[in-house]
């Protein structure tokens, strides 16, 4: 039932050019080319077409849908990305099975769930990786404030603060404490942004038929490496890693040269997705191998300040969540709470 209703649906879709206004689905802004011209055109073994694409006419950028059925976990269609008017379905024996699907990809710019089931859609909602999550609604069309954009894991550079969302600015800034603080000024600084603002959900639109909660997520693990002894950024580093949850590896030159340093950087970026450097630009041949090891770069001092600092310590997440049914809309709730219709 639900493959053939896919399948209609999809071949369904009018296919057309762009000023037409029956098409919807229009030409790609290029010709394919190596991954998506293969996604439309090659199976791997096991796999077959649900809906097989067709180029339209002569134009080789308008593409009819495809769908493909047999897609393996961990096989090259579930970790690239082709962006073109290709479904790969793949088999989940359960929600547990499908989040960690969902999870085991090198990128994490959204994600998204249909459910009427409160406790699959919590479950869902505290595990998935990726930085916009959609919650029985489309994942495309996001809007500046609503749904501040941006992902995760390979999905985003440095810190990856969201498009449209309160942090974004200070990403063309760099900030340097007026005077010198202590590590209990700054950790007393670093708990107050923590309980305020950090460890809450924020719904600054407050629509009653759609919630848009942004809130954060401590970091998986951040490393900090010295140019130099640096007792002041070591102790702030200490503190943050302390109230945000977040571990923290520090590399210090006299214990390891830039040379040691780089060669042990894929064993640390396995449990990490930070690297947060002091004082002079590490060599290039450390910011190669932070590079090929998947971590995200921060070249700045350990600020004093809560509420900069530990945006370096967490991840932005946006959670979207369509609060109507046939015209009922669901009871207003935070976002760890039951949901109810109102009466």
């Amino acid at each position: 039932m639900f493959r053939r209703q896919l399948r209609d649906a999809a071949a369904s879709l009018a296919v057309g050019p762009a000023d037409d206004p029956k098409s919807i689905v229009t030409p790609l802004v290029q010709e394919p080319r190596e991954n998506l011209l293969r996604a439309l055109t090659q199976l791997d073994p096991g796999e077959e077409w649900l809906l097989k694409p067709r180029q339209i006419g002569d134009d080789p950028c308008l593409w009819s849908p495809g769908i493909r059925l047999g897609v393996k976990p961990g096989s090259w269609f579930h970790q690239t990305e082709c962006f073109g008017p290709v479904l790969g379905l793949i088999r989940a024996e359960n929600l547990d099975h499908a989040v960690e699907i969902q999870n085991e990809v090198e990128f994490g710019l959204t994600a998204g769930i249909h459910s009427l089931d409160e406790a699959e859609i919590a479950a869902w909602r505290e595990r998935v990786r990726a930085g916009n999550l959609y919650i029985n609604r489309g994942i495309t069309g996001a809007i500046v404030q609503r749904q501040p954009f941006g992902g995760w894991k390979k999905s985003c550079i440095g810190p990856g603060a969201k498009a449209g969302g309160p942090n974004y600015v200070n990403l063309f800034r760099r900030f340097t404490d007026r005077a010198e603080s202590d590590c209990d000024r700054a950790e007393t600084s670093y708990r107050e942004a923590w309980e305020n603002h950090f460890s809450a959900g924020h719904d600054p639109a407050g629509l009653l038929c759609e919630s848009n909660v942004f809130r954060y997520r401590p970091a998986r693990g951040v490393i900090l490496r010295l140019s130099t002894d640096d007792e002041h950024g070591e102790s702030f580093a200490i503190a943050a890693a302390k109230i945000t949850g977040v571990p923290l590896e520090i590399s210090r030159p006299a214990d390891e040269s830039d040379a040691e340093f780089a060669a042990r950087l894929p064993d640390l970026a396995r449990g990490t997705e930070f690297l947060r450097t002091i004082g002079a630009i590490p060599p290039d041949s450390v910011l190669r191998a932070a590079h090929e090891s998947g971590l995200n770069w921060i070249h700045a001092p350990v600020s004093a300040n809560g509420r900069l600092e530990l945006t370096r310590w967490t991840r932005e997440q946006s959670v979207t969540e369509t609060r109507h049914r046939y015209g009922n809309i669901f009871a207003i709730r935070g976002e760890n709470e039951p949901t109810g219709f109102v009466r």
